[in-house]
This record gives C-alpha cells, structure tokens and sequence, in this order.
C-alpha cells in the first residue's frame, strides 16, 4: 500500500489542497507533495549539448523545484546497429547518452541541485524502436510506416548489459533511482504489445513471455542500484489500435501491473495514454477534457499495491486535486502546466491561483524543437527555457510606454514592460482585449484560450497599466500622448484572395463565421477553402461540423495544416472525420459560383466542378495592418511593431516576440 508520510501542510492550502501537498513514500524516498515533473526538459534545452545549452537546461529546473519529484532527465541508451546502418525518425540516436564523458557531471549537478530543495531525481531510460528496433519486423500503426529490425537473442542479451551500465551511472551521479520507458513507441513496448510481437520464441506469445525481456532488463536495473534507489516504469493505460492491449483483459494494462509488481522490482508504476502523434497523443492537446483519462489509471491503482503515478492533460492544481481526491492515483504528472508557470505549486500553496498563468494545450513546447527544430518556447510563457540567460530584470530607466492593440502580443509587452517598473498605457479599439485570440476561442474545445487572456487581464491590472478599450489610435492621437516609446501592435485582418467570386454574397471569412456574423443556413453544405497552413482552417471546419453542416475542407497542401504541431493534429482530424468533413488535398480554387466551385489539382492542372455548395468560407490566413504604423513613421514618429501587424503567425511567435521587445524597452 502507499505510505503517506508526515504531517500534512497547515495552511490554506490545507484546506483547498489536502491530496497535492502531502508527502508520499516511493521505494525509499520520500515525495514531499504529489506532483512529478516527467521528462521534457530536453525540449527546453538539451542537458547533452553544449556547456551553454547544459546551463539553460539547468537553470530551467532550478526555476521548478517546488515539484516533489522530477523525473526529468531522458536519456537514450546507445544503440545497437550494424555499420553504416542510419537510424531515423524522431528520437533516433546512435550513440546514447549514458555513455558520454559529461553524463556523471551533469547529471550528478542536477541532482544536487534539486536534493538542495528536498526534491528527488530519477532519470528514464529510453529507446524510442520501430525506427530501427522492435520485437519483429511489423508495423505499429498508421501513422508511422517503416518496417523495422527485429531484435535477435544476441541483441537481447547486449540491451540488457547497457541498460544495466545505464543504471550504474544513474547511480554513481548521485541520482535517486530510475525509470524504464515501457510507453509510446519504445523499443521495449513493441515487445510488450500484442500488435507488434510476432515472436515464436520465449520473447513473445503470451503476455509472460512478451514481458520476458523487459522483466530482464528491470532486474539488471534493480541490481545496479541496488535496493536504496527507485526503479519505476512507464506504461501504456491503452493501446489505440486493433490488435494492441486495453485496459482490462489477459493482455491489458491492469495485468501487465499485476506482473510487474509480482516481479518485486518494481517501485512505483507511471500510466500514460496514447501514441507519440495519435488520437490521442501522449501529450493531449486542448482538444481533450482535463485529465480525461484518469479513471483508466484508477483500475490501475486498484488492482495493484505500488504508488501509482497519472499523466495527462492535469492542466493545473485543481485537476491534480480532483484526480489525487478521486483515487484515481497517488502522484500527478505536471509538464506543461509547470512550463507554462513554474511557480504553480508556490501560487498554489499561497491561494494565490487565480494568478497562475494557464497552459492553454497547444502543444507548441514539445512540437517546435522535436518536430519543426525550431527553438523551444512555449506559447504563454515566453520566459520558460530563458531562466539562467535571458531573465527578466527591472528597467535601468522608467520610462512613458505607450502599447497600441491588446491582442496577446499587445497584452505580453504591456505586461512586462510594467513588471519591469515602466509607465504603461495599453490603446485597444475593440471593446474587449484579446485579438484575433479571442475570435479563435470561439472554435470547439479552445476554452483554455480565454482562461489565458482572463489571466492576462488579471495580470495587466496587477501591473498597473492603463487599459482603454475602445480606444482607436491615430497619428495626432499618439503624438499627443507623447510616450517615450510607442508599440504598434495593430494585428492583422483577414485576407481574401484574388479569386474570381470571392466577392459573392454567400462567401464569407472564417472570422465572420467564428464571430457569428455570418451563420450558413442549417444544414448547408459549407466549402471551407484553407490557405493557411495553421490550425484555424480545422478549427472553423469543426465549428461548422459541430452545428450540424456538411462540410468540405480543400486544400492546396499534401496534407491539412502542415505547420500545425503534430502533437495536436491527429486529436483535431479525429474531430473533424467523426463529424463527417471530407478533406480534399492538393487542391485549390479557380472559380466560385452561386452554387458551384471549379477547383484545380496543383500539381497535375487538372479541374473538378464541385455543385450543391451552398456556402463559401475563406480561411486564407490575414494581413498586416500597418496602417498606423506606416502613417507614424512617415510622421516621423518612431515605432516598434510586434506581432501580427509584423506578419501574421502563431500565439507562440507573437508572445515570444512581445517579451524580446519588452526587455528592450
């Protein structure tokens, strides 16, 4: 059974939060509260990169040691692979990380440096296979089609030696224990699933012997730390494909628990759900319920003696608490929540959570670096990652700061400009702050969108600055305020292309559609033409599917929405085919007609008439508007632009350009 030890927090957050702030036994440690920080930190800035990049990692964990236990460094075991062979695909790797000369040091850092706020480290061992090994030569699924190698005995008995040496290191840095990644896609789970085990001998067939080699890896693990430390795994709670496991059943999760704590090597056991870019993915988007999944580790934690850890969409304290209080697990994994504030658990235990900044469930953190390799950020946090090298420090000089549009990129260097001592003033022309934000929180499943600008209305006021909603700017208006530094961010207004038609009655932009403005007539068939290669062109097709309308959603792409994370995009394509919207690629329009549209394939030239269309909806992306910006310079006025009146990209792009300004000023 799990041990609660100690003796529960006086205070209010007592009170509001009697599960989160208790202490825990795991193995032989103690958990000083229920959260656990899973592995991510790699997406901030790689503890295996360069001394720089070590130190931004660092500074990132340093900033979030209010959790009671990081679980937060994922380390790759070396690979074995026969000369000259490349493997590929997200999280390949070659050589590993346990084996590099910098392992102890680093690792060995991080661990004093949370053990210095009575926080404990484990680190996860992983080997993401399919890409190139796995149980036998099948595929996964769908989504990912590469036959891989399949493991020979001799192959088995190398694995296990280097998880083992693995294990020793871990040990030898001074952390607390381990976990063995047994989840989403790994090397490993392709020997435990049903679906990817095709084996004859003792390695598959029933789940004991799927198990069989996983179990051996377990007991290495357990004698190269010996029975002081952690050993812990992660599961799957469901397989998402037919042929792979469920919850319940001789091949399910709950029995896959039993035989893992019957083992006696097992500590503690993490329950995750989905696949790397399924639906779900193991990193749910906004499109899922907070912690929609928790009942499933419930029968878990029912079935079995071991703590049992949940993640998944726990988006802040009063969802941990919920799950803790329901039985549904004795820990909470919070990553992206922590991102987006890494003083929750402080505002939290303060009753202070109206002022916790929201992760709105965009899944920009993990997607940037691991998919697009862009730099990491996250969308409502500009600040996370940038902890040990591009802090946030007060003004040398206050100064009279004039922000003109209050939509997130006008919101975020509003408020940090005031947090840094200047004088703030904030001009929107709407009656209402939040932008085109606003308007895109009108699509299913975006309510986390508003939460954000309410927290960021709280937080402007906090800071002091002056809102005046309704409020347009001109040239005389700006120059007689006479600020010291002027901020233009005037966003963008929809584009409409240069399309024969486009100027019909019964075509219409998305944003008239979001807004209400325009609602087709129920049941009307709706083309929604999508030149933008982000998510609002899905998001208005699930809002018109939502109300009962047959729609097509065409696009000139291989694909829907390229730029969209793909740790989003297969929850938001589930939406729309369970509602019926019928997707057509490479295509675009040429013609609109009252009732029928010519599109053209853009590779071949070939043309179709589609007919029956009763509404047009142009999701065409937007333009800068640049008026006020063009009319101050040509004043002679000077002016910074951010945002969407620069160009017309994603939240995570303007609130990241807003803080780089707002350190400026």
């Amino acid at each position: 059974m799990v041990e609660v030890t100690g003796p529960r927090p006086e205070s209010e957050s007592s009170m509001s939060f009697p599960h989160l702030f208790a202490p825990v036994r795991i193995g032989s440690r103690t958990v000083k509260n229920r959260v656990v920080l899973p592995p991510h930190a790699h997406v901030v800035s790689s503890l295996w990169g360069s001394d720089a990049e070590a130190e931004r990692h660092l500074g990132y964990w340093a900033a979030r040691t209010s959790a009671g236990w990081v679980d937060g460094v994922s380390a790759h075991v070396r690979n074995h692979l026969i000369p000259g062979f490349e493997p590929t695909g997200v999280g390949a790797q070659r050589d590993g990380h346990f084996r590099q000369p910098y392992f102890l040091d680093r690792v060995g850092r991080l661990a004093d440096l949370l053990h210095a706020d009575d926080t404990i480290l484990t680190v996860q061992m992983i080997l993401q296979g399919g890409m190139p090994h796995a149980a036998s030569p099948a595929l996964s699924g769908p989504v990912v089609n590469q036959v891989p190698h399949g493991l020979t005995r001799a192959e088995i008995d190398w694995f296990v030696e280097e998880y083992a040496h693995g294990a020793r290191q871990v040990a030898a840095a001074g952390a607390d224990g381990v976990e063995l990644h047994l989840n989403h896609d790994d090397m490993l789970e392709y020997f435990l699933s049903p679906l990817t085990n095709h084996r004859t001998d003792e390695y598959g067939g029933d789940l004991a012997g799927r198990l069989r080699f996983p179990l051996r890896i377990l007991a290495a693990l357990r004698e190269a730390v010996g029975p002081d430390r952690i050993v812990g795994v992660r599961i799957n709670l469901r397989e998402e494909e037919p042929g792979g496991y469920g919850v319940d059943g001789p091949d399910g999760a709950v029995a896959i628990a039993r035989a893992l704590e019957a083992s006696g090597l097992v500590d503690y056991l993490s329950c995750a759900i989905g696949s790397p870019w399924g639906n779900p993915s193991y990193i749910q988007s906004h499109h899922h319920r907070p912690a929609e999944w928790s009942a499933l580790a419930g029968r878990v934690k029912a079935a079995v003696g071991l703590p049992v850890v949940y993640t998944g969409r726990v988006t802040g304290p009063d969802v941990a608490e919920e799950v803790l209080a329901a039985g549904h697990a004795d820990l909470v994994g919070m990553a992206r929540a922590m991102i987006a504030d890494g003083e929750l658990l402080v505002k939290a235990r303060e009753g202070r959570t109206e002022d916790i900044r929201p992760c709105v469930g965009g899944n920009e953190c993990i997607s940037r670096r691991i998919v697009e390799g862009t730099p990491f950020s996250c969308a409502v946090n500009p600040a996370a990652g940038k902890e040990a090298d591009r802090a946030q420090r007060p003004a040398d000089v206050r100064r009279r700061v004039l922000v003109v549009g209050g939509g997130p990129a006008g919101m975020e260097v509003a408020g940090i400009a005031a947090e840094r001592g200047h004088d703030v003033t904030l001009w929107e022309r709407d009656a209402v702050l939040g932008g085109q934000l606003r308007v895109a929180a009108r699509a299913p499943r975006h309510d986390d969108h508003l939460a954000y600008l309410a927290w960021q209305e709280r937080r402007l006021a906090r800071a002091g600055v002056t809102v005046a909603t309704g409020r347009g700017a001109t040239v005389a208006d700006v120059r007689a305020f006479g600020a010291d530094r002027v901020v233009v961010a005037t966003g963008a207004t929809p584009r409409r292309p240069a399309l024969p038609g486009a100027d019909l009655p019964h075509v219409h932009t998305a944003v008239d559609v979001l807004t209400g403005a325009t609602v087709p007539a129920s049941g009307a068939h709706v083309l929604v033409v999508a030149q933008d290669d982000h998510l609002p062109p899905l998001s208005v097709a699930d809002h018109l599917a939502e109300r009962g309308h047959r729609v097509t959603l065409v696009h000139g792409t291989t694909g829907p929405a390229p730029l969209v994370s793909r740790y989003l995009l297969g929850s938001v394509l589930g939406r729309l085919d369970a509602g019926g919207v019928v997707l057509r690629a490479s295509e675009q329009p040429t013609l609109i007609e009252p009732d029928r549209v010519t599109l053209r394939n853009v590779y071949s030239g070939r043309t179709q008439v589609l007919t029956g269309i009763d509404s047009v909806v142009l999701a065409c992306g937007a333009v800068p508007d640049t008026g006020l910006l063009d009319a101050l310079h040509a004043a002679g006025i000077a002016a910074d632009v951010v945002g969407d009146a620069y160009a017309p990209r994603r939240l995570v792009f303007a609130t990241g350009q807003a803080r780089e300004l707002a350190l400026t000023l």
